[in-house]
């Protein structure tokens, strides 16, 4: 019972956005690893480089706050990285139909 009270009254805990704000943020890299599923040609190329604008600052951010929000850190790296992943899968499709 004292680890949860501790949680809960901690400078990181449930009562503040340190712990809420990264837990919707979730919902980008999953909405992204879903798309993994959608045809390359699908992809807007423009969005997915503001997302990885997006979460590289945010990234700077989480470990510059303080407290730091480890947290947050993790959820814009798996973004970056989805994001990233994205972006390669638009560059092949487009070379494809260069060298067709």
């Amino acid at each position: 019972m004292n680890i949860l009270r501790s949680f809960w009254n901690s400078p990181t805990g449930l009562k503040t956005t340190h712990f809420w704000g990264p837990a919707f943020n979730w919902s980008l890299p999953f909405a992204a690893a879903m798309d993994t599923k959608k045809p390359p040609e699908t992809i807007s190329v423009n969005m997915t480089g503001v997302m990885c604008v997006y979460s590289a600052s945010f990234m700077r951010f989480a470990w510059v706050v303080r407290p730091r929000n480890l947290h947050l850190l993790a959820c814009h790296v798996t973004n970056e990285t989805m994001q990233l992943y994205q972006l390669s899968r638009w560059f092949r499709a487009q070379s494809k139909e260069l060298w067709r």
